[in-house]
């Protein structure tokens, strides 16, 4: 079982940075960040091996958002920068315990998650 509590939403306008973080009470293999807009289904943002490093961006955030984590701390980070109003959500980190590689945005391989952190991006 790993808990997993997100921190650093609030409220920005345009153009502005938001770094959320994710700490997690055990290991993971890969860690991930969702979002869900009101109406919208949730989808993937970004996500790590935590082992290698090796991150996976949506198309959406590319060259704007960083995934890094903290192994000491066992802490998960979302650098969001250059924010617009479609990034408003609800996010969440995710976790998934079994070590296979693969589909590493594929919101079904994760059976741990937060309870979200809300950004809101006004214009």
């Amino acid at each position: 079982q790993v808990e997993l509590v997100e921190s650093g939403g609030g409220s920005v306008q345009t153009g502005g940075s938001l770094r959320l973080s994710c700490v997690a009470s055990g290991y993971s293999f890969c860690m991930a960040w969702f979002r869900q807009a009101p109406g919208k289904e949730r989808e993937a943002v970004a996500a790590i091996y935590t082992d290698s490093g090796t991150t996976f961006y949506a198309n959406s955030v590319r060259g704007r958002f960083a995934v890094s984590q903290d192994n000491a701390k066992n802490t998960l980070y979302l650098q969001m920068n250059t924010l617009k109003p479609d990034d408003t959500a609800m996010y969440y980190c995710a976790a998934d315990s079994s070590r296979r590689y693969g589909y590493p945005l594929l919101e079904g391989r994760f059976n741990y998650w937060g309870q979200g952190t809300q950004v809101t991006v006004s214009s």
